[in-house]
């Protein structure tokens, strides 16, 4: 039985796939087994991972209908796995071939860590381009430039609360038994499941990071978030997580407040969108009354950025108009 199980979950990467599967077959961690998923692409990624099928440690699951959901492929690959340790490689990212021997041994030798993940580059169409982290070092200028283990209730009372930091699945491996334990990812979220995942797996116990960059994390037009913005889908979802941690952890004032404000800048124009649909609006409302002491404080000042931002957009739309005379 292999000691750790790689999930592929793929749609439409088929650009990506090459390098994918180079990455996770010429690791110098060999003892793994790999999942390949494919949720009825519509281009020739299925013919690329039907090559792959040579290597013996290789299995494929390709799905009759698609089931628009990135986390039931998740579910899907660990029910499917048999490794004690699971890695969900993303099909557009790709990694440096020593991340699993430098990852596994963190697991191996602290049985109360329930994943271990690493740094990440950003990865656009021109290569590298810095590091992940740059997104969130607002939270802490230092913290993720060294390795460092923690407590998972404390992770989550000053970190998770505030925003995913565990940004790319494909830099962390966890234990199979604890994504187990938690029930999985939530197949109810379309974009904010991996950290809702990463907050109940940190709150069982603890978990470790390694400052070293062996991950490359691909952005790019296609992806789930980039598609999810106009929606509000983003806005929504990030409430309901935070909504979910607040449940069971409980910050400072100072940081609570901190997080209600910055929420705000992404809620309250998702409330004045006459796009966004009523029932998402609703669902907004609900989570800003439990998680906000004070959501007319917060809103006031995004409020009236977005009342202002309108103004200025339709002012520039009427001086553009031709008048009447010409």
């Amino acid at each position: 039985m292999p000691k750790l199980t790689v999930i592929v979950p793929n749609y439409n990467h088929e650009r990506f796939l090459a390098k994918r599967l180079e990455s996770i077959l010429n690791q110098t961690f060999q003892d793994f087994e790999l999942i390949l998923l494919d949720d009825c692409s519509t281009d020739n990624s299925r013919l690329i991972l039907s090559q792959s099928v040579r290597d013996h440690r290789v299995r494929i699951e390709f799905n009759d209908v698609n089931s628009g959901s990135t986390f039931k492929q998740w579910n899907k690959g660990v029910q499917l796995a048999q490794g004690k340790y699971i890695w969900i490689a993303e099909s557009d990212d790709y990694a440096d071939v020593h991340l699993l021997e430098r990852l596994v041994p963190l697991l191996d030798n602290d049985a109360k860590a329930a994943f271990a993940y690493c740094r990440a580059w950003c990865v656009t169409a021109k290569g590298p381009d810095g590091f992940v982290d740059r997104f969130y070092s607002n939270l802490h200028e230092s913290r993720w430039t060294a390795d460092f283990r923690a407590d998972g209730h404390d992770e989550c009372r000053n970190y998770l609360v505030q925003c995913n930091t565990i940004t790319n699945t494909s830099g962390v491996v966890f234990r199979r038994a604890i994504f187990e334990q938690v029930g999985g990812a939530d197949e109810s979220l379309r974009l904010c499941g991996d950290w809702k995942l990463w907050a109940a797996m940190a709150l069982t116990g603890k978990i470790a990071y390694l400052a070293e960059p062996l991950n490359y994390l691909r952005f790019h037009d296609t992806t789930v978030r980039s598609r999810s913005t106009r929606d509000a889908v983003d806005a929504a979802e990030s409430l309901c997580v935070i909504r979910w941690i607040l449940e069971r952890v409980t910050p400072e004032p100072a940081l609570l407040a901190k997080v209600c404000k910055k929420q705000a800048t992404s809620w309250v124009p998702a409330l004045i969108a006459p796009r966004v649909p009523v029932e998402r609006k609703r669902a907004i409302l609900r989570d800003v009354r439990a998680i906000d002491p004070h959501p007319v404080r917060s809103a006031l000042r995004p409020a009236l950025t977005t009342v202002q931002l309108k103004f200025m957009r339709h002012w520039r739309e009427l001086r553009s108009r031709p008048s009447a005379g010409s």
